[in-house]
């Protein structure tokens, strides 16, 4: 994998996942002095276009936005001045820093200036171009590490930076399949391993965590994999209030498919199989795949009758009835009534958390007076003296619907 340059006399700017210009080795603007003032913004906005340069318009309008100033113009060339003398101070060769040609500024062409979104955007287009499988799987690779997070991220309100951020994590999310099929082509689970927590760690909440679930578990290490599943549903749970996307609950579903054990006497299998929480009085509290799982099962075993099976939501709500579905104290109530809503139903019946301030719960054999009864219990843990917020419940009965039989007719008319 390529390091970054570090020649003398050369400036270096990064611009992805922060604001930081460099000259031989010392910070000269951004990071820890990174501030949000005009001269700042102004470099950020002629540095990465530098190559075509900006309009006084275009560049007046960025700066001010729909601020009332008396005089742009000279507002402009204030904030200008002031910047040169800003870098005059930062060691960088006394030259004209921002030029004028014809009614459009440039950053200087004096001092070589090197931009890591630039580069990562040419490395880009140097792995597609690339017809050398292993030359395209190194660039590719260069590229996904070049990318270290969201495109200037203190700018979230500057549309043309928003663009720009969006177009460089289109980018970046190209670079990671193409280097994964590279990768799974070629059987290096290690490398693949390594790509899906990177990618993971600079663009969470992008299901990642999928191509790290195949590489472990093509390699054979399926506990990490499932436990990898675990945490990352739990992660999204806490920090967004998803359930897991299709994409991640079809990679687990893989997994269990490609999961191989050594061979085992019934004895051994069983004592896998068992449940680790068998002291818990409580309901089966379980991920959602699983609990989507048990659900088509009940459905199934629906066809022979003799039970009753209802699907009850719990949601928390706030003083006025209305579903929180943000706000500081919701993390804390959703884990509260999970704790409620687990003490109060029995051993055999499944739970699941679907969203933050949501449970899904699979209530076995029971009736609808049952489910009422189970209902008034959760509330008795769950709500604390004058507590506002509450639980707003919504129940369905679980029942089988035989498959549709398509008659001969009917086949004519599709066929016509």
């Amino acid at each position: 994998m390529r390091s970054p340059e570090t020649r003398e006399n050369v400036l270096y700017v990064h611009t992805l996942g922060s604001f930081l210009m460099q000259w031989n080795g010392s910070r000269i603007v951004g990071g820890a002095k990174s501030s949000d003032s005009q001269s700042t913004y102004l470099l950020q906005i002629l540095i990465h276009n530098r190559r075509n340069g900006v309009t006084r318009d275009r560049l007046e309008s960025l700066l001010f936005e729909e601020r009332e100033i008396n005089d742009p113009h000279h507002a402009l060339q204030s904030i200008i001045y002031n910047t040169k003398k800003k870098l005059e101070k930062t060691g960088l060769p006394k030259v004209n820093y921002i030029e004028q040609r014809g009614g459009v500024y440039f950053w200087t062409d004096q001092i070589e200036t090197v931009e890591d979104a630039e580069q990562f955007e040419q490395t880009c287009a140097e792995a597609r171009a690339a017809d050398n499988r292993d030359e395209k799987l190194v660039l590719y690779m260069d590229a996904c590490h070049m990318y270290s997070g969201d495109f200037l991220p203190m700018l979230p309100t500057a549309i043309w930076a928003v663009q720009e951020a969006r177009r460089y994590k289109n980018l970046f999310c190209a670079c990671v399949e193409e280097a994964a099929e590279l990768l799974r082509c070629g059987q290096d689970y290690f490398q693949m391993e390594e790509l899906g927590r990177y990618a993971s760690r600079i663009d969470p909440l992008a299901d990642w965590e999928t191509v790290t679930m195949e590489a472990l578990a093509s390699m054979g290490r399926y506990e990490e994999a499932r436990k990898l599943y675990d945490d990352t549903v739990q992660y999204y749970f806490n920090e967004e209030g998803l359930r897991p996307s299709r994409k991640l609950m079809e990679q687990f579903e893989r997994l269990g498919v490609t999961m191989k054990h050594q061979h085992a006497a019934l004895d051994t299998i069983q004592g896998e199989l068992t449940g680790q929480d068998d002291a818990f009085p409580g309901g089966y509290l379980c991920t959602y795949p699983v609990f989507q799982g048990i659900y088509r099962m009940i459905e199934r075993m629906l066809e022979r009758g003799g039970q009753s099976v209802y699907l009850m939501l719990c949601t928390v709500v706030d003083g006025k009835g209305n579903p929180m579905k943000e706000g500081p104290m919701l993390e804390e109530l959703s884990k509260r009534m999970g704790d409620a809503v687990r003490r109060s139903i029995r051993r055999s019946d499944a739970m699941t958390q679907y969203g933050r301030g949501q449970f899904l719960v699979l209530l076995v054999n029971t009736t609808r007076e049952n489910c009422a009864v189970i209902q008034r219990r959760i509330n008795q843990r769950f709500i604390v003296g004058r507590q506002r917020t509450g639980i707003q419940y919504y129940v369905n009965s679980v029942y089988w619907t035989p498959p549709m039989k398509q008659t001969d007719e009917s086949d004519r008319v599709n066929r016509a």
